[in-house]
């Protein structure tokens, strides 16, 4: 029971508070959200006065709602919301204006009358909606006004393949096709408004309404017993809701059948032997839960959600988020592969201990911090895939050593170059590409995220397998497209650093680094660097030799080289009659690298591994900051264009 005690101390610790971003959405208990399509006016002794129809923008209704009627409306007689509802419950004349389905409007009245009769807990404007419901006129004044669709005196019914001019009708156009394929205007939701001395006339909008339904529900509970959440003797919760993560889900976290299925499996003789919890706890737990899904911080993948909050409402960082969104980046001016490449991680290093002091002024080191996971594998059951709780400096913690682990350069496209880690949705697709987009993707990318985020939240090693996979497919430049390749190749360098910490790479060119791995990556940069030059001179366009063997030298590195090499005889050439200093300096870089190679596993023609990313990254963004001037390498200013190193050669 520790998440819904958390989950019922979030809410009690969040309810009221207007510093809360959305805290408009939580949900007071015993209530629900519907869009509403027609609002009645009503004087304070229950007279109508007008009607109209409710914009799509407005729609969005707080209502009362049982037990019952949230936890479930399916059946053949579903239960009726208490005060806001369907022409179906709340139309005495539904029938006689031609419905043509079954009307609830007896049940929905005795219910009703029930609370606008109490003594204790009755609302004035229960007891004006009342008065005028028991006429059963409503659908004859909504008639009267135009505000529903009739034909030959009837409620017109739309069907799905037949056109017809009343489905210009404003109320239909509200309505969307049921299982029948028609637009049925049993379904027309109706909410009121009652005026007269209370300046609050809006029934969705009344607390005082909603804390007179919520003690009258308590007061008719027939079933008491000891809440294992709030330690009261109470009544306790029959039903559980549903609707956690939208509108139309129906899977739930507790349920239980009846003794002829197989849910207690000889364990209990029946439902209430279980752990209990009180209607009031449960309802505060499940409405601040699905007020966080809600919440833009939360990820979700189909019917996979995470979510991660403090217990106070305090604002925390998104686990879930790649390091861009992480810091806010995407507020400042876009940074150029050259600017990114000159950072090699100071900057970085430096705005994210600031963003995570900012976290730490405002969160405490005891303050809980709850991450959970919840995933269905059926419509009507939900499961808790993970959850944790932690404190707010163990929380930051890790969420800090994400990001430094896993920091490396990222190149997702135009204007968007960060250095940082990826987020869990990207390892997914760096690991396995178009296979976990759109919805077969779904289960793939599920799955996949499942397995990552402990990563972040438990400090637990990365799986090898998701490394492993994105190298080959950063290693398979010919198989995509330049923008897909650059992106996989940065999360690739990413994953590779992450899990090899010990080895403590860095985003910066190493000398020192003698690996065989590590040199064969920067051998293949050079050669690149070498034909793309030449290319540029002749003013052609083409992927080069070294890019087009990519996923070969990964397989085969010293016979590929052999090839690469020779196939660099031409173009060395084209440079050397155009600019030798220049080509002195590519050879110069050759002949360092092939010294620390030799005797160091060169001729070994063996797989390698995504270390000869990180040296192949690393070499290029070299280029991007050194030019060739008077025969040695130095470093470019921020605002020379990327080939002044061959610029300067021509000019000296």
């Amino acid at each position: 029971m520790s998440w819904m005690q958390k989950l019922y101390e979030t809410y009690e610790a969040c309810s009221g508070k207007k510093d809360i971003p959305d805290i408009e959405d939580l949900r007071p208990t015993g209530t629900s959200h519907q869009n509403a399509h027609i609002e009645v006016i009503l004087d304070q002794h229950g007279q109508f006065r007008r009607a109209s129809i409710i914009a799509k923008e407005d729609a969005k209704t707080l209502i009362p709602v049982t037990e019952k009627s949230l936890t479930g409306r399916s059946g053949r007689k579903p239960p009726p919301h208490p005060l806001c509802e369907s022409l179906q419950y709340c139309a005495g004349d539904y029938n006689s204006a031609g419905g043509t389905r079954e009307s609830f409007y007896k049940q929905y009245c005795d219910q009703l009358q029930g609370w606008a009769d109490s003594d204790e807990y009755g609302h004035p404007k229960v007891r004006a909606i009342f008065e005028y419901v028991k006429m059963g006129r409503l659908v004859g004044d909504l008639c009267t006004h135009g505000l529903l669709a009739i034909e030959n005196g009837n409620l017109f019914a739309g069907k799905k393949d037949v056109e017809h001019e009343l489905d210009e009708h404003p109320v239909m156009k509200l309505l969307t096709y049921d299982h029948k394929n028609e637009k049925d205007q049993a379904k027309v939701f109706v909410r009121w408004t009652v005026e007269g001395d209370d300046l609050c006339t809006h029934s969705w909008e009344d607390a005082s309404l909603f804390d007179s339904w919520s003690k009258y529900v308590a007061s008719t509970d027939s079933v008491y017993g000891f809440c294992y959440v709030s330690g009261l003797h109470t009544g306790l919760a029959n039903k559980h809701p549903a609707r956690l993560r939208h509108g139309g889900d129906g899977a739930k976290l507790i349920s239980s059948n009846d003794t002829s299925g197989y849910t207690f499996m000889g364990r209990f003789l029946g439902a209430d032997q279980v752990s209990g919890v009180s209607s009031e706890v449960t309802q505060k737990a499940h409405s601040v839960l699905q007020w966080l899904i809600g919440r833009k911080q939360a990820f979700r993948n189909g019917d996979q959600v995470f979510v991660s909050w403090a217990v106070s409402g305090k604002e925390i960082p998104d686990p879930m988020a790649n390091s861009l969104d992480f810091l806010d980046a995407l507020d400042e001016p876009g940074i150029s592969e050259k600017q990114l490449a000159t950072d090699v991680g100071q900057n970085f290093a430096l705005r994210l201990r600031r963003k995570m002091a900012g976290y730490a002024a405002g969160i405490c080191d005891s303050e809980d911090i709850v991450v959970m996971g919840l995933d269905s594998a059926s419509k009507g059951r939900m499961a808790i895939i993970y959850y944790r709780e932690l404190t707010g400096s163990e929380f930051l913690r890790r969420i800090e050593q994400w990001h430094h682990s896993f920091a490396w350069m990222q190149n997702y496209g135009k204007d968007c170059h960060f250095i940082g880690a990826p987020a869990p949705k990207e390892i997914a697709w760096a690991a396995f590409g178009k296979k976990v987009e759109g919805k077969n993707g779904t289960k793939l990318l599920g799955s996949t995220v499942e397995r990552v985020f402990p990563c972040i939240i438990d400090g637990a090693q990365l799986p090898r397998d998701l490394m492993v996979s994105a190298v080959r497919r950063a290693s398979n430049r010919p198989g995509l497209e330049h923008w897909e390749w650059e992106k996989c190749l940065g999360i690739a360098c990413s994953l590779f650093k992450g899990i090899h910490k010990e080895r403590s790479y860095t985003m910066e060119l190493e000398d020192d680094r003698d690996s065989k791995d590590y040199l064969y990556g920067r051998l293949l940069a050079v050669a690149e660097k070498i034909e793309s030059t030449a290319l540029w001179m002749a003013k052609e366009s083409r992927d080069t030799t070294a890019a087009r063997l990519m996923q070969r030298f990964a397989d085969r590195p010293f016979s590929t080289w052999l090839t690469i090499e020779t196939a660099l005889v031409p173009y060395m050439s084209r440079i050397q009659a155009r600019m030798p200093g220049l080509l002195d300096g590519y050879k110069e870089l050759l002949d360092e690298i092939h010294v620390k190679l030799n005797g160091n596993g060169y001729t070994e023609d063996t797989r390698l591994t995504g270390e000869y990313l990180l040296g192949y990254h690393c070499q290029r963004a070299w280029f991007k900051t050194h030019k060739r001037d008077h025969g040695k390498w130095v470093e470019k200013s921020l605002d020379e264009p990327e080939i002044n190193d061959v610029e300067t050669e021509l000019t000296n």
